[in-house]
């Protein structure tokens, strides 16, 4: 990529394309389906509005389906296309694999095998760590990697038939904030009690959040030593510290700071859609990229090898009953 930085303005038609987009119905996942018509000066981008405005297939995969009906009604309204609706709790593995089976019944309709098909994954921050998923997951773990592994091995042979297929994991800089051993595997199912991190007073959360991000790039570098070779492409990436509704359980202190330093979720979703649409992406599978479409080194834990395949073993196990 030149030293330019990368904008909507240079994104190519996606005709033809398949994007399922998750946690589509608020934040950066909504921002990312329009081009904005916003002044050219300002990074405005919308993840759902940019790639309808390209001539993409969107999918939504949402848990609420009040506001992802508000959103597919407003981005109707503001691009004169149709994103779908496909119901999706990432809290609920069972549910999961409904949702997955909805949308490959629905895309056997569509020139899937033709298609590039894009999934683009979301999920959820700063939850008190005693939350746990339906399934008895840890909450962040469960949603922001369990959930959407699961989601990912459904769909996988879809991704593979299709040409260029490219997967998505939005991971976040949290991820350097983990355990001490990067991903805690004891901690990730079952109660669990928060306890204070000496010197920061702030709870564990933090570090459960960050290791869920961590699990995120490593997702992503395991998809590609794994599938690469069959010219799958994942990419992970921090999208800049997005102001959106996801920190709404964090501690105060934190939402003051972040108020601050937040970038837009139209900014934050650049990242996103450079991952997604850009041409020169499909040379950066299993990269860590950062705004705007910068690759940089993430973590010692994230490009650890053995923890990928360790993490991705764990996974298979957990989701063999689902």
């Amino acid at each position: 990529m030149s030293t330019q930085v990368w904008t909507t303005q240079d994104m190519v038609d996606m005709s033809g394309k398949t994007v399922l987009v998750t946690g589509g119905n608020g934040g950066i996942g909504y921002v990312s389906c329009k081009a904005s018509a916003s002044l050219a000066r300002r990074l405005q981008t919308n993840i759902s509005q940019e790639l309808l405005r390209k001539n993409a297939k969107v999918y939504i995969g949402a848990r609420d389906s009040g506001k992802s009906r508000d959103a597919i009604r407003q981005l109707k309204e503001e691009t004169g296309k149709e994103a779908t609706l496909i119901p999706l709790d990432l809290s609920d593995l069972r549910q999961v694999r409904k949702a997955a089976e909805d949308f490959l019944s629905i895309t056997t309709t569509i020139p899937l095998l033709r298609s590039q098909y894009i999934p683009i994954s979301s999920g959820v921050t700063t939850t008190s760590i005693e939350n746990l998923t339906s399934n008895s997951y840890d909450l962040q773990f469960g949603v922001n990697v369990l959930g959407h592994v699961h989601l990912t091995s459904l769909l996988l042979p879809a991704l593979l038939a299709s040409p260029a297929p490219r997967v998505i994991n939005v991971s976040s800089a949290a991820h350097a904030l983990t355990l001490s051993d990067g991903i805690h595997f004891k901690t990730l199912k079952g109660p669990k009690k928060a306890t204070w991190i000496p010197g920061l007073g702030v709870k564990q959360s933090i570090q459960y959040y960050g290791q869920s991000k961590l699990g995120n790039i490593l997702h992503a570098t395991e998809l590609t030593r794994r599938y690469g070779h069959q010219g799958l492409v994942a990419i992970s990436l921090h999208p800049g510290l997005v102001k959106t509704d996801i920190l709404r359980e964090a501690p105060s202190w934190i939402s003051r700071l972040t108020h601050t330093a937040c970038i837009s979720p139209e900014q934050g979703a650049i990242t996103q859609l450079f991952a997604a649409n850009a041409p020169e992406a499909a040379k950066l599978s299993g990269k860590y990229l950062v705004p705007y479409g910068k690759v940089e080194t993430p973590s010692a834990f994230a490009r650890d090898e053995r923890l990928a395949r360790k993490m991705w073993d764990w996974c298979e196990a957990e989701l063999k009953s689902f």
